[in-house]
């Protein structure tokens, strides 16, 4: 084994916190990693790891080699990337991260049918809704929702989808439905916690209108607060294709439909530092092919059986709507 192999099984230990974790993502044994992160700390002649029965840290030592290997870790596997990239044939590892809410569905199918296609290539995929270090997570593909503002970042825009106000028939029937947005303030939204919703974003007459909102209940994932709205808790503020399923459905009924704003992007970023491995063009290109033929966003969520609502002061034709995405919009996206 040489060096960098012991550096970069350190590395993800410490990133995982977990040398269990880290053997799954390594695809070795534990008894591999955790072989090579004592035959690393031998050479060095230092700890570089505090183990116990029920937690993992860093030493000082460790945390400096973590910093000081990244640059080093990022030159030999973008030197490796360029060498596979004057291949025609996808290989290697490709590291990617994600919103939560897309564990479902449309990216699921996508990840399947590539690693079909391209046996040779090994995915690691993270489900975070953090802002993330691209270089110092060695995160290849990142994808987001949200507003992009790193020079250091490559963006590419994969597909438009807009937001949705909803919630249960039954919870409408109880507290009465919404005219205008700024009878939201009656309302219990749930509040998505990595971006306090204290203000929900509309458009009225074509202008921007923001409201003020109560919340009572907060999540870091778009899923959760789907989750909860469907369970009568409150008003849901979502992307539209996370919650398809259940509004195609009348499980959750949606409103406001004139006000909403439609500047929302699905993203995928990578680091300007990274260099195109043929792996990563390929997925690039998967991401982009799997989006409609008008270029609206697939469905997300799996399909589910048809139930019987609770009974609201609403027409099917107002309970039911199917969730579309715009086609041939012409909006500016955030700065890329």
């Amino acid at each position: 084994m040489d060096g960098l192999d012991l550096i970069k099984t350190f590395r993800e230990v410490a990133f995982r916190r977990s040398f269990s974790r880290a053997a799954i993502s390594l695809g070795m044994s534990k008894a591999t990693v955790s072989r090579y992160v004592a035959e690393l700390e031998t050479r060095s002649g230092v700890r570089l790891l505090n183990r116990s029965t029920r937690s993992l840290s860093l030493t000082d030592a460790g945390q400096v080699l973590l910093e000081r290997s990244t640059e080093l870790v990022t030159m030999a596997e973008n030197t490796l990337n360029d060498l596979q990239a004057h291949g025609s044939h996808p290989r290697g590892r490709l590291r990617m991260s994600a919103p939560h809410g897309l564990i479902a569905g449309w990216l699921s199918d996508v990840i399947a049918e590539f690693i079909k296609r391209y046996p040779e290539v090994y995915v690691s995929l993270m489900f975070t809704n953090e802002n993330l270090d691209l270089i110092e997570e060695g995160i290849d593909i990142h994808l987001t929702g949200g507003r992009i503002d790193d020079m250091n970042l490559i963006v590419r825009r994969l597909v438009q989808f807009d937001m949705v106000v909803c919630a249960s028939p039954g919870y409408w029937a109880q507290r009465g439905i919404p005219q205008v947005p700024d009878d939201l303030a009656k309302h219990e939204v749930l509040s998505y916690s990595a971006q306090p919703t204290t203000h929900l974003p509309f458009e009225t007459n074509g202008q921007p209108h923001d409201v003020a909102v109560h919340s009572r209940m907060e999540a870091n994932d778009a899923i959760a607060l789907i989750e909860l709205a469907l369970r009568g808790v409150g008003v849901a503020y979502v992307p539209e294709p996370l919650a398809q399923s259940h509004l195609e459905r009348g499980a959750l009924v949606p409103v406001l439909r004139e006000h909403m704003p439609h500047e929302h992007w699905l993203y995928a970023a990578y680091s300007q530092r990274r260099h195109n491995s043929a792996a990563m063009r390929a997925m690039l290109d998967f991401l982009e092919q799997s989006t409609g033929p008008n270029g609206e966003f697939p469905q997300v969520m799996p399909a589910a059986q048809p139930v019987a609502p609770p009974t609201c002061a609403l027409s099917r034709e107002q309970a039911v709507f199917r969730a579309t995405a715009s086609a041939g919009r012409t909006d500016t996206p955030p700065r890329q």
